[in-house]
């Protein structure tokens, strides 16, 4: 296991764990968001590529609506 904050909760998840499948775990699986790792923006089309590491910081917004 390894040590992540997500939103700045701390969280454990199993090393070596791909940034895609976490979403998943985490309820974010078919929703628009945004995510930032160590405060570096990480395009959509490398979710399923990038595994998370200890100590990450990972930062999830979701788009708000309006006009």
């Amino acid at each position: 296991m390894i040590n992540i904050s997500l939103n700045n909760e701390p969280k454990q998840i199993a090393a070596n764990t791909l940034l895609s499948d976490a979403l998943v775990q985490w309820g974010f699986g078919e929703i628009k968001i945004a995510v930032a790792i160590n405060s570096e923006f990480v395009p959509r089309s490398t979710y399923s590529k990038r595994k998370l590491d200890d100590g990450d910081q990972i930062d999830i917004v979701k788009p708000v609506g309006g006009g």
